[in-house]
């Protein structure tokens, strides 16, 4: 292998594992000996450096880790600091919808009305703060109970979940149709 080739090795050891990896260890990897390996590392130390790059070799009681540069640390901050965008998919509005419609209610009735597991669902609306758990049924098992959040109301522009559409009889009814029709076609596939 070519010294070039090393070095490819030696950043994509340090940048996978994402902590100190000891000397010992990459030099067996690459099957060099240690002195050699030290060698190149530091080399790439220098290199890295002097171009300026966003992330560095340290090295830590004989380990060596990539982290970033401590100049680039205001970057990262504002980075982490930017509001981040979060998809609704159709599985997550339908679980929030029902959250947000029957509330507090648990995770069996909402499976009992989409049909299937709602942990996924659930558990990504909990991290994005529109649902969060309200306490536990006093029945058997006491599950959690769900309701939404005070970011729910804002993020869909409702003072109170009072504000929220109420659906006529009809259009209940002509959903249930739908739905059966759709149970009928996927039956017969």
């Amino acid at each position: 292998m070519e010294e070039k080739n090393y070095k490819a090795i030696i950043e994509a050891i340090l940048f996978t594992m994402g902590e100190s990896v000891e000397l010992e260890k990459i030099a067996s990897v690459i099957e060099l000996d240690k002195q050699k390996t030290k060698a190149i590392i530091e080399e790439m130390m220098q290199e890295w450096k002097e171009s300026g790059r966003g992330v560095a070799i340290i090295e830590l009681d004989g380990a060596y880790q990539m982290c970033t540069q401590p100049e680039m640390y205001e970057y990262l901050i504002r980075i982490a600091k930017q509001p981040k965008r979060r998809v609704l998919t159709d599985v997550l509005l339908e679980t929030l919808s029902i959250i947000a419609y029957k509330q507090p209610v648990t995770k069996i009735e909402i499976e009992k009305i989409r049909g299937v597991s709602s942990d996924h669902a659930v558990s990504k609306l909990v991290e994005y703060n529109l649902v969060c758990e309200l306490g536990r049924l006093d029945a058997p098992g006491r599950p959690l109970l769900f309701g939404t959040t005070e970011e729910f109301l804002r993020s869909f522009g409702v003072h109170s979940i009072d504000e929220l559409p109420v659906l006529s009889p009809v259009q209940v009814e002509e959903f249930k149709q739908e739905a059966e029709e759709e149970m009928h076609v996927q039956l017969d596939i």
